[in-house]
């Protein structure tokens, strides 16, 4: 089992975190288990899109304008 030190908010300090068995059937499970206390915790990648409308120009903000010159 892989190991990592995490932040435990059940213990309230830094603990050893490791990954259990998966019952899933997948090699890189997200879930951590603190050793501790048990707590779960899943760790995975947030993916956040941007979205600008096409017809909008892109303008620099008054703030930036004015710095710069």
């Amino acid at each position: 089992m892989q190991e990592r030190e995490l932040r435990c908010a059940i213990c309230d300090g830094d603990m050893l975190f490791e990954v259990p068995p998966c019952e899933d059937g997948h090699d890189d499970c997200p879930e951590l288990v603190c050793t501790r206390c048990g707590a779960a915790e899943v760790v995975a990648p947030i993916v956040v899109h941007l979205w600008m409308p096409s017809g909008e120009k892109r303008r620099v903000a008054p703030a930036q304008r004015s710095a710069a010159a």
